[in-house]
């Protein structure tokens, strides 16, 4: 563990910072952070996703490589520093995207296949549809009706996704020969963006990911801590491609002077949403987390066992440092922020930030309700063929009714979420945190808090991703000592007290019973 506080240039100590890069859907960011958790210094890059074909969501690795190394240089020089100031670098990054590249050469052999994607959608269908599946589903039933083991239960009802990189890695096998080609001669890597940012900033000496990106991917067993060797031998992926597993918190390596000018210890890697539960200090049994950006996800911290869900939630790993393993619970909604931005585009209204107000300048939605199912409806209702849909429209309607009930929905969508999380898991919610994008609107959250019952707490600070991976960084170099520390220099913005003295959203039940049925009038909508 390194514990130097300083850096010396010259014979003078001076003050010393942690780097972070947080490599999200549309941006890349980069934060110098100093002894307080203040960002001294940032640099954003914008990403630019490709779309070859329809349904096809692609990055061009060199051009995400590029953008990395310009926001932290970027970073870097604008809080008026030097790189040799610098005592660790951490990463976060957007799941379950990845690409394969020549294990001698580093040179990639397609782009990076978004978790967006949909080129596998036919592929996962079929499997989903297929004898194989009915004979696992049938034999879990079995095994549960003789054990009464909910893990058994859970893999009844288990499903392939596309957001998972099982059957776009697959895909990929199929349509690349020399991926192919490369796998027999032992020279292919598999790597989620985290392990390729790895090995292009240790000019290939380090092929690795953390376990809070591997449980991301969908082929990691998070409860034997190790890629699926079950899974891999039933689809036929082959295990000698994926990289080491190592520590959240863990010296991945250093950067090659060639890079930045000096090595810069790597101390972190971890996927975006469990290093805003990181950023958030949720370290606690039944700390919440919700980030609402693009999609809406809520972790719940489960503590040192998987959760194991029959309703949609996600058993993910939070982070492992040192023997100490976290496991999350998590669910989705998928169109949280794209509803928003859907809205805009209709010209409903110029500025978000207009959205709040305009919500509050009625007294109700006039009866409109909004099921915000672009991508399908996700847990607890997993109906992959849902329609977003706008229902009670009339004369009177106005843009303000329905901005409210969109914004309503937000909320709906989360109390559903919360509903479900308390359900499966029976773990007594500790605090409720958030952050992302629309966490800026106070209407939701309000709205939230009321559904709810609870406190939510904003923090000051947004850019919860970037701080998680800083935060594991920083205490792998002594930056900062211990988890309480952390939590002493968090701030909040503001705080939603529930209102309303019946009970929890009571007043709203009316409103949340009308939604209701537009939703399952919204559900099987398109065909399979």
């Amino acid at each position: 563990m390194f514990t130097m506080m300083g850096s010396r240039r010259n014979g003078l100590t001076k003050e010393s910072f942690i780097l972070s890069v947080d490599v999200g859907t549309t941006s890349i960011r980069c934060h110098v952070y100093d002894k307080e958790a203040r960002i001294r210094g940032s640099c954003t890059s914008k990403v630019v996703p490709l779309y070859p074909e329809v349904g096809h969501v692609e990055m061009d690795p060199d051009a995400l490589w590029e953008g990395f190394i310009t926001v932290v240089k970027g970073a870097v020089q604008d809080a008026g520093v030097q790189m040799c100031q610098m005592e660790a670098l951490g990463i976060s990054t957007q799941r379950a995207t990845f690409t394969t590249w020549d294990r001698r050469t580093g040179v990639p052999f397609h782009n990076f296949i978004s978790w967006q994607d949909q080129r596998a959608a036919d592929l996962v269908k079929s499997w989903n549809r297929s004898c194989i599946m009915k004979i696992i589903h049938g034999a879990m039933k079995v095994a549960y009706f003789l054990t009464r083991d909910k893990r058994s239960l859970a893999a009844s009802l288990i499903v392939f996704s596309t957001q998972h990189v099982t059957f776009r890695l697959i895909w990929v096998l199929a349509h690349y020969k020399q991926v192919h080609q490369a796998i027999e001669e032992g020279n292919c890597c598999f790597g989620t963006i985290d392990t390729w940012l790895l090995f292009k900033l240790t000019k290939g000496r380090v092929h690795a990911t953390d376990y809070s990106n591997a449980s991301s991917t969908g082929i990691f067993d998070s409860y034997q801590m190790c890629w699926s060797q079950f899974l891999c031998s039933l689809v036929s992926l082959p295990l000698s491609i994926f990289p080491q597993v190592e520590n959240t918190g863990h010296k991945f390596g250093s950067t090659d002077p060639s890079i930045l000018g000096v090595s810069v210890p790597i101390m972190s890697v971890m996927a975006d949403q469990q290093a805003a539960m990181f950023g958030e200090c949720c370290f606690d049994v039944g700390d919440v987390k919700i980030t609402m950006g693009t999609g809406t996800f809520m972790d719940i911290n489960t503590g040192s066992k998987p959760h194991t869900s029959v309703a949609g939630l996600y058993p993910l790993v939070g982070w492992k440092i040192g023997s100490d393993v976290v496991y999350l619970a998590e669910g989705n909604a998928a169109d949280t922020g794209t509803a928003i931005k859907w809205a805009q585009e209709l010209e409903l209204f110029s500025d978000v930030r207009e959205t709040s107000d305009m919500a509050y300048s009625v007294s109700d939605s006039d009866g409109v309700c909004f099921v915000p199912s672009f991508s399908g409806l996700q847990a607890p209702l997993n109906d992959p063929r849902a329609c977003a849909s706008l229902m009670g429209l009339k004369p009177s309607t106005t843009k303000s009714h329905l901005v409210r009930a969109i914004l309503e929905s937000v909320a709906f969508r989360n109390k559903q979420l919360y509903e479900t999380m308390l359900r499966e898991t029976r773990i007594p919610i500790t605090k409720i945190r958030v952050d992302g994008g629309v966490s800026s609107n106070n209407f939701v959250l309000q709205l939230t808090a009321d559904l709810f019952g609870r406190k939510v707490i904003r923090p000051q600070h947004r850019e919860m991703s970037s701080l998680g991976a800083a935060f594991v960084a920083g205490l792998g170099v002594g930056f900062w000592m211990t988890r309480e520390e952390l939590k002493k220099l968090q701030s909040a913005d503001k705080v939603f007290l529930p209102k309303g003295a019946a009970g929890p959203g009571q007043e709203y039940n009316p409103v949340l019973q009308s939604w209701e049925r537009a939703l399952r009038r919204s559900m099987n909508w398109y065909k399979p």
